[in-house]
């Protein structure tokens, strides 16, 4: 019973006492009746001095508030006088009509001041104005001298409520002050406040009591949901890969390697580029000096297929790759045919101004070594036959008085880039993603179309090819290459793959288009 930790045990209980609490709160809600309530509460008992009664009517009943009728006779006699608010409201959760109230036909409530007498009162219903219509028109409150208030049936919703403003006299302040009456299915009580003008609140006990019980839980099982480690993916395998050829497929293949070791314990993924055939040449060599003829841990990715030669190599195809033309944006051109493209790698055409009249510019090419797959792809899809050869070293003098162009050989996409950005009139060809977002340099349409993924296969742009892995032999179903390239093109790896500008083969439109060639 692998699942029987102090971990779970607790995960289960605090999800059974959540389950509990919520059935006890339904069961609450439809066995135990609501009841109708009335409560009151004293929300200002102060004493005032001779002359000052009429100002604190003034004041308690607020600009504007709803004064319906009552008396403050004015009295020199006010010397022990004092001042209550109190408030009337139902905080039950059904409303009160008048036949809610059963201790009389005349009044439905009663408010006595023990120890103290009424000189005066005032009723005001701020929030609800239209409750003062339940006072008869003739309500006057007590006489002078009472002790108690009879009020009206006066029929409240959740929530209604009135304050009675009071001048009292013979007694301190702080006396004791209660409202009496019968309340069919209810009953009277007194509630508590702060302040005068504070609201019943939102939820009731039991609800925050239900609500803190099931944050609670909620709390707890988040923790142990963040403290379990997350289950690596099917398939992980622990060991070392090595990863070589396309640097053009490098940035994906290096991102992918590093998701594969975070969710894989135990695995390491070496992503060490230079060029698609330099990695078809050391996977070859690999697997030669690999003892007992077996697959040895390396992963050769190609732009498109293998050279000849290589018979014991075995290939998948991961992804479809775009490229692109990059000119130095000191050259006003966006769009090449592929007629003039050629002219240009041929040395037909050895100034921009041939193109771009007016403008008095060598052409540089800027291209990729022998052993790259990205010229490979270019030669093969865009030029129709191979480069001329090199002319210079250093992308700028030509070296080979004969040449017809300048043209210089680097090693890596990057390289590239950076002598495009940085020499007038260069230009070079790089995978598509490496060249997002890089100054001094703009991409170049080919025929009118540009790479975009999204129209990979109808667009019939020219620039691209298909992505291959090379094992040596097949490697056993186990071991971290077949994991890690089953990750790369079929499991979480086609997520870097796609970000990366790449349509992986795995993927409805891919399959169709890497099964065209």
């Amino acid at each position: 019973m692998d699942w029987l930790t102090a971990e779970n045990l607790i995960a289960v209980v605090t999800a059974l006492l959540g389950v509990l609490v919520s059935a006890g709160a339904v069961w609450y809600e439809r066995r135990v009746p609501h009841q109708r309530r009335i409560g009151y509460r004293v929300q200002l008992d102060t004493a005032i001095g001779d002359g000052a009664a009429n100002r604190a009517v003034a004041g308690a009943s607020g600009a504007g508030a709803a004064v319906r009728r009552g008396y403050f006779n004015a009295s020199p006699d006010l010397a022990d006088a004092t001042l209550v608010l109190l408030r009337i409201e139902n905080d039950g959760a059904l409303a009160l009509t008048r036949e809610h109230y059963t201790d009389g036909d005349d009044h439905g409530l009663t408010v006595e001041f023990d120890g103290r007498r009424v000189k005066a009162v005032v009723v005001t219903a701020p929030e609800h104005p239209r409750l003062l219509s339940h006072f008869p028109a003739d309500w006057q409150g007590p006489a002078e001298g009472s002790t108690t208030i009879l009020l009206p049936k006066v029929p409240l919703n959740r929530g209604a409520h009135y304050k009675l403003l009071v001048l009292l006299t013979g007694g301190p302040i702080g006396g004791p002050v209660s409202v009496d009456g019968n309340i069919a299915e209810g009953h009277v009580h007194v509630n508590h406040s702060t302040t005068p003008d504070d609201k019943a609140p939102v939820f009731s006990r039991a609800a925050r009591t239900v609500t803190i019980i099931l944050t609670a839980c909620v709390v707890a099982l988040a923790a142990i949901i963040v403290r379990e480690r997350t289950p690596p993916p099917i398939g992980c395998a622990r060991g070392t890969l090595t990863v070589t050829g396309s640097t053009a497929f490098a940035p994906a293949v290096r991102e992918a390697a590093e998701k594969y070791q975070r969710d894989c314990e135990g695995s390491t993924v070496i992503v060490d580029a230079h060029g698609s055939t330099a990695g078809i040449r050391a996977l070859a060599e690999a697997g030669a000096r690999s003892p007992g003829g077996g697959s040895p841990a390396v992963v050769a990715l190609s732009d498109g297929r293998k050279p000849g030669g290589y018979p014991e190599l075995r290939e998948s195809m991961v992804a479809v790759s775009l490229f692109t033309l990059v000119l130095n944006d000191g050259i006003p051109v966006d769009d090449l045919t592929r007629d003039q493209i050629r002219r240009l790698y041929r040395g037909e055409i050895a100034d921009w101004g041939e193109i771009v009249p007016g403008l008095d510019r060598p052409v540089l090419l800027v291209s990729r070594d022998a052993g790259s797959g990205t010229r490979q792809v270019f030669q093969r899809r865009v030029l129709g036959r191979n480069e001329p050869a090199n002319s210079s070293q250093d992308c700028v003098t030509r070296d080979d008085p004969e040449a017809k162009v300048v043209r210089c050989e680097l090693d890596s996409t990057e390289q590239v880039l950076s002598a495009v950005a940085r020499l007038p009139g260069a230009i070079g060809y790089v995978e598509l993603r490496a060249s997002e977002g890089r100054k001094g340099l703009h991409r170049v349409a080919v025929d009118g179309r540009r790479p975009v993924v999204d129209e990979i296969g109808t667009s019939g742009y020219p620039y691209r090819e298909i992505e291959y892995a090379y094992t040596w032999g097949r490697p056993s179903a186990d071991s971290l290459t077949t994991s890690f390239l089953t990750y790369l093109g079929r499991g979480g790896g086609q997520d870097v793959v796609l970000a990366h500008g790449h349509l992986p083969c795995a993927t409805p439109k891919g399959l169709r288009i890497c099964g065209d060639g």
